[in-house]
């Protein structure tokens, strides 16, 4: 769906670049100052949906609730891990996180009105594992660590215009989803899966049960 959601921007553009051209190449003299502004400005538009139209791109269609990766930790010393965070595709990256427990968050595309009737699921991307402290004063005055995971890489990022906007575009809203807060133990390994709703986080092994037993 989304292959077809990008291909269709892209038509769009390839007609402004039409038009921008045909305007452009007329050999009108008395017309050419508004018909070159006008075909520059049809240029300019269609290298902006492009743009968006490859970030867009960067989204997964969210259908059912499933899995986005696991995240396993390795205890480097006091409130200070190593984290490995293997995607659903199996490419995994590795983060020193610091404090006593972590978060994945994700950006989310909830599309409404019209595109919903029609059946077009939500998107996704995930956006950045962070770390906490327990406490305030460790907060303010410890190491922080925050990372990104995916980011818009052509220089326009659709979800945070829309955010800016504070989601009055009537088609679409950004939205985050973001798992709890969980504990970092050594060794612990939790699932990280995605649904309509948000993430969600579970334990996978005893060490990181025996985490939430004790957190909770």
């Amino acid at each position: 769906m989304y292959i077809a959601i990008t291909f269709a921007i892209a038509f769009v553009a390839l007609l402004l670049v039409f038009w921008g051209g045909k305007v452009l190449l007329r050999g009108n003299w008395l017309m050419g100052f508004l018909r070159g502004s006008v075909g520059l400005l049809l240029l300019v538009g269609a290298l902006l949906i492009v743009l968006v139209a490859l970030d867009v791109y960067s989204y997964r269609n969210l259908g059912d609730e499933h899995s986005v990766g696991t995240v396993s930790f390795e205890r480097l010393g006091s409130q200070h891990y190593m984290v490995k965070f293997a995607d659903e595709d199996g490419i995994s990256q590795e983060f020193e996180l610091y404090g006593d427990q972590w978060q994945l968050d994700a950006r989310m595309l909830k599309w409404k009105g019209a595109l919903a009737r029609w059946g077009i699921e939500p998107a996704y991307r995930l956006d950045r594992l962070s770390g906490r402290y327990l406490t305030l004063q460790d907060e303010r005055n410890k190491a922080r660590s925050v990372y990104p995971l995916e980011q818009s890489s052509h220089g326009v990022d659709l979800w945070n215009f829309l955010r800016e906007m504070n989601n009055r575009v009537p088609m679409v809203d950004a939205v985050y989803g973001s798992a709890t807060f969980l504990p970092m133990q050594d060794g612990a390994v939790y699932e990280v899966r995605i649904s309509h709703s948000g993430l969600l986080a579970r334990p996978l092994n005893q060490q990181a049960e025996s985490a939430l037993n004790e957190w909770q």
